[in-house]
């Protein structure tokens, strides 16, 4: 027995090489990765066998039930990362608001991903796996293996023209222009408006895409705001909806909504939230975004007045060369009743936030970055060794790998 499953260990790296083109690091960052998430490495060979022997190890492939071309594509994500915090704050964690990139005066990972990507005319399916700091402060509601979920989805096409589909699953979040996956942002650093707002969400989602791609309209059930299990004690799912104009090709605007609630049906508070941004490259060289979120959600159950907050933001890019760029942000964050943002000050949380970003593209699917942070309220709401402070200032670096 234990030969003949050393032979099929064997013949499945084989086979998962051929299928990455034998780009080994990415090999041995999966071993890693499943060591890391505490899974037998022969039980995920075991399973990848199975799984991926149907289709002959191959980038394409027929599918023999449908009679179409389908793509598999297995890749993965790293970020790693050093931040110096000037507040020094004494447990080692940033600030409590801060979901990447969260540590002091260490070097860590934010987020180590690996994801396998299926996809046909009439079907598709994402399974991502991830691990990180990120993971354990964004997914820290999220119970047991739960929290190492990235992405796991799938869908079907629903019409002839393949632009209406329905897609189930823990999904990427339908709000805001920031994702968890750094190198797809124009800072280093997420918003304040993007940290504070789903990043991912559970439900289901239908699309659909005009034919001339310029229209992009999807409504969606989900379990909550931003959890993959349902909060406990509350029965009530949420909607949304996403509306996305793409007037040019390097223009486009968004306007994003969640409706349902963030706590038990005992003492049920209605959220209500919009997310609206625009993004425009005017250039080659230089481009703008724009965004602004605001949400009300009642101050108790059944009541007709709410607590509001807002947030907006402006990020301008410069691209020098190909390999060079830069980025300056500009954003600012109200919550005065601690809706999102607890906090014990008369005046809840109000901060400005700016910062100057530089980024080097060392190579096309690596890139080197710094970043300037600096933070300002009107009370005292930023960690720090001694007593809080109205202010903060971080410097970090990362160096990103997508494979």
């Amino acid at each position: 027995m234990a030969k003949t499953l050393h032979v099929r260990v064997k013949t499945l790296v084989i086979s998962l090489l051929k299928l990455i083109n034998n780009n080994y690091p990415l090999t041995y960052f999966l071993v890693i990765m499943m060591r890391i998430l505490q899974f037998n490495i022969t039980y995920l060979y075991l399973f990848l066998s199975i799984l991926l022997t149907p289709y002959n190890i191959v980038a394409q492939e027929t599918d023999s039930i449908n009679n179409t071309k389908q793509t598999i594509k297995l890749s993965g994500f790293i970020d790693v990362f050093y931040a110096y915090d000037f507040n020094k704050p004494s447990t080692g964690v940033r600030q409590s608001f801060l979901y990447n990139h969260n540590r002091h005066n260490e070097f860590n990972l934010n987020l180590g991903l690996i994801q396998l990507a299926v996809e046909a005319p009439k079907y598709r399916a994402n399974l991502a796996l991830q691990t990180g700091v990120y993971a354990n402060d964004n997914y820290a509601a999220e119970p047991g293996v739960l929290k190492n979920i990235f992405e796991a989805n799938v869908g079907v096409s629903l019409n002839k023209k393949n632009n209406l589909w329905l897609d189930v699953g823990i999904l990427p979040s339908h709000i805001g222009f920031e994702s968890a996956i750094s190198s797809d942002n124009w800072t280093l650093t997420r918003s304040l408006l993007a940290e504070n707002s789903p990043y991912f969400e559970t439900g289901a989602k239908l699309t659909y895409t005009s034919e001339n791609k310029k229209w992009f309209v999807s409504g969606l059930v989900l379990n909550g705001w931003q959890c993959i299990q349902r909060l406990e004690g509350n029965s009530l799912l949420a909607v949304g909806h996403q509306l996305t104009y793409k007037p040019a090709p390097k223009i486009t605007i968004n306007s994003s909504s969640f409706i349902g609630t963030d706590t038990p049906d005992s003492t049920r508070q209605m959220r209500y939230f919009h997310d609206l941004y625009a993004v425009m490259e005017f250039t080659e060289r230089f481009g703008l975004i724009a965004g602004f979120d605001i949400g009300v959600q009642q101050k108790s159950k059944n009541s007709s007045e709410y607590n509001v907050w807002y947030s907006s933001a402006m990020i301008a890019r410069y691209k020098f060369t190909d390999t060079i760029s830069m980025a300056a942000r500009v954003e600012y964050y109200s919550d005065k009743e601690g809706v999102i943002i607890s906090t014990e000050n008369p005046n809840g949380f109000q901060t400005w936030a700016s910062s100057l970003n530089f980024d080097y593209h060392i190579m096309p699917n690596a890139v080197w970055r710094i970043e300037g942070r600096r933070l300002w309220s009107k009370d005292e709401v930023f960690s720090s060794d001694r007593e809080n402070s109205t202010q903060n200032y971080t410097i970090i670096s990362s160096l990103a790998l997508t494979f």
